[in-house]
């Protein structure tokens, strides 16, 4: 073949490619007239991003969150605490100046600087690590914002990190999106919960493994580790029992009583057991999973640059 026809072959090729490349992001985007309004956030998170300059929707890379059972669940924390890392792309000195105006107090810790903040009654303990890295946790003790700085020391060690994050990781499907790895400890009803005022059989120490990939379609996939085999096929059939009657409802009911996306949802389940595991499987619609997501409430309930601050003690 010529050279010149080999080149206006692929110069049709690239064309071709990034017409479709713009059709595809003009049928995704949304529509212009609401792409012409302005930002518009809640007056506290607006507060936060005028100070820091960031956006959790254009700069949040990653995030991961762990939970603490609480020891007195009538305390300002509830039944649990929270533990977060949040990676993206943040101006460091930004940051540490809203950090240093809102916090009531410092703390020096393996050469970190701590802000302790006030957030809905609890203090909340922040420390930038990285240059695109911030810890952040709401429990009662200073003991766990320690713990992610004595690790961060050491996360490039491949067996750092929680033992239920060494022992169930390998099991996340390979390109997830977004996974979690948990275990039931929090107080629950000694037997059980309910769920659409159905009983739900689930016994304390079960495991959780939840992913949400991208295979042509969101794909979520819950994975349940029970103590026991008996364990997981009674939560097994509660399931099939909770979804084939919820499924049934909304195929039925006229389409003004019902979702959408709902329903596509729970026509999409298949739930299957295995010995000690039952696992759920179904395809999220990209609508239902939008509705679900907001900026971090925790964010929005932080005082202003400034506000109500008290003096820090004598360090």
């Amino acid at each position: 073949m010529p050279r010149r026809t080999k080149a206006t072959i692929i110069i049709v090729l690239l064309v071709l490619l990034l017409l479709g490349l713009a059709a595809y992001l003009r049928r995704n985007a949304p529509p212009e007239a609401a792409r012409l309004l302005p930002e518009s956030h809640d007056p506290g998170y607006q507060s936060f991003i005028d100070a820091t300059g960031f956006e959790f929707e254009r700069d949040l890379d990653e995030v991961a969150f762990g939970l603490h059972r609480m020891s007195d669940p009538l305390g300002p924390n509830g039944v649990v605490a929270f533990s977060e890392v949040f990676v993206g792309h943040i101006d460091r000195q930004r940051l540490t100046s809203y950090f240093a105006s809102i916090a009531t107090q410092t703390e020096e810790y393996a050469g970190h600087t701590i802000y302790d903040i006030p957030s809905q009654g609890r203090t909340v303990r922040v420390a930038l690590l990285g240059y695109d890295m911030v810890a952040a946790s709401n429990t009662p003790t200073p003991e766990q914002i320690h713990s992610m700085l004595d690790r961060y020391r050491t996360s490039a060690l491949p067996f750092s990190g929680s033992s239920l994050l060494s022992d169930h990781y390998p099991e996340v499907p390979l390109l997830s999106l977004a996974w979690g790895i948990g275990k039931i400890n929090v107080p629950l009803k000694s037997d059980g919960i309910s769920i659409m005022g159905f009983h739900f059989p689930l016994e304390l120490d079960t495991t959780f493994i939840g992913s949400l990939r991208w295979a042509g379609a969101l794909r979520v996939r819950i994975e349940e580790i029970a103590p026991t085999q008996l364990a997981a096929t009674v939560s097994s059939d509660a399931l099939n029992t909770i979804v084939s009657i919820a499924r049934a409802a909304e195929n039925n009911l006229p389409a003004a009583m019902t979702n959408a996306d709902l329903r596509a949802l729970l026509n999409s389940t298949d739930i299957e057991h295995k010995n000690d595991r039952a696992t759920v499987t179904a395809v999220l619609p990209v609508a239902l999973l939008q509705k679900l997501l907001t900026a971090p409430n925790s964010l929005r309930s932080l005082p202003k640059p400034g506000a109500n601050r008290t003096p820090a003690p004598a360090q």
